[in-house]
């Protein structure tokens, strides 16, 4: 691991511990050349997965992209840091246990939209507004009031 202040591949595990939401891995280091100390979260991989976008282009998968379009979709909203990055894992995990190493974008879209509504409507709704397409405000009207005949079919179930 380089040192994120001198660039030396030389340094030291000082301290580890399983992060707060148990996907990742905490380590305290040191550098031995310049002694500043950090920390990095370590997490594992079952198996790299490939976005396969709309136009037919192949891309990897960054859990960090996912967390900025989501943190995007939520931003001024009362959704913290530590809900974004449980959406994140859960999605994550849905990925990697799909079986699939290459995954639609549209299937990721899906995710997040399904994760979103969950945790914040609004969000849901900015987020589908991106993803979706939407060209003029009645695609916004068109598009809550379809979520909401839903969300009244699942309440009369």
């Amino acid at each position: 691991m380089r040192c994120p202040f001198c660039g030396s591949e030389n340094t030291a595990v000082k301290d580890s511990r399983s992060a707060e939401d148990d996907t990742a891995v905490r380590r305290r280091r040191v550098c031995e050349s310049c002694g500043a100390r950090f920390t990095t979260f370590e997490r594992v991989q079952l198996r790299e997965i490939v976005v396969v976008k709309r136009d037919g282009k192949r891309s990897l998968f960054e859990r960090d992209k996912l967390s900025r379009s989501i943190s995007v979709a939520v931003r001024k909203r009362p959704v913290d840091r530590d809900r974004i990055d449980q959406m994140v894992s859960g999605i994550v995990r849905k990925l990697e246990s799909g079986g699939e190493s290459e995954v639609p974008s549209s299937q990721l879209g899906e995710l997040v939209m399904e994760s979103l509504k969950r945790v914040d409507p609004v969000g849901y709704v900015r987020y589908a507004s991106v993803y979706r397409d939407f060209k003029d405000p009645s695609d916004f009207a068109q598009f809550i009031e379809k979520t909401a005949l839903e969300e009244e079919d699942l309440d009369e179930s």
